[in-house]
């Protein structure tokens, strides 16, 4: 039976399927995938491709036995798996950002957040013993400061160049992000040897 891996359609796809080309997978299938979901890496591998939210879901429930995900989304849906490998790529960083100039920490006030992740904004203010209130965003959360919805966002930036069109800066960096290798539980049991061998692979592929 082949280990079934979930990846994160879009950029992290691209890169997962470019490591595996770097440790001899023939990954041709995928990268001439057409419209199909389920492909062939290899003889060993079959990848599933997914949105990052669903690949957690998958792992966790066992019909993936690994996944490829950004740290972002199992910091916001905190699953059961294991996390095995930061494979070095996707990287990027959760920052509070809001409008150029504005001093987001005077007064006393409760400030409004939008974000399209609650649970990362949540906890991050908890740690400051902050009362926020959480509006969750799934669209462009920059529109949110500049609309009078909000008072700042919690989001991913990259290069920050988004946020530099929109007038608003990094008030705070809340911590870094890239892609992670998960395994679902049972997985990591009942086929430990295939599992860390492949994990052995990736280590001597990456960094």
């Amino acid at each position: 039976m082949k280990l079934r891996i979930a990846l994160t359609k879009g950029r992290l796809e691209k890169d997962t399927v470019g490591l595996l080309e770097k440790m001899g997978y023939d990954c041709s299938a995928v990268r001439d995938k057409g419209r199909r979901l389920i492909l062939p890496v290899g003889d060993s591998i079959e990848v599933v491709l997914a949105k990052a939210a669903d690949v957690i879901t998958y792992v966790e429930n066992g019909v993936c036995d690994l996944g490829v995900v950004g740290k972002d989304t199992i910091i916001e849906m905190n699953g059961k798996f294991f996390e095995l490998v930061d494979l070095g790529f996707g990287k990027c960083r959760f920052a509070l950002a809001g409008k150029k100039g504005d001093d987001f920490y005077d007064g006393t006030h409760v400030r409004t957040i939008a974000t399209k992740y609650p649970n990362v904004a949540r906890t991050f203010f908890e740690k400051k013993n902050m009362d926020v209130d959480i509006v969750k965003i799934e669209g462009s959360v920059e529109l949110a400061p500049l609309l009078g919805l909000s008072h700042a966002i919690v989001d991913i930036v990259e290069t920050g160049t988004t946020l530099k069109e929109n007038g608003l800066e990094v008030f705070e960096y809340i911590c870094p992000i890239s892609a992670r290798l998960i395994a679902n539980m049972v997985s990591m049991k009942l086929r430990q040897e295939e599992i860390e061998s492949l994990i052995a692979e990736i280590e001597k592929n990456i960094g």
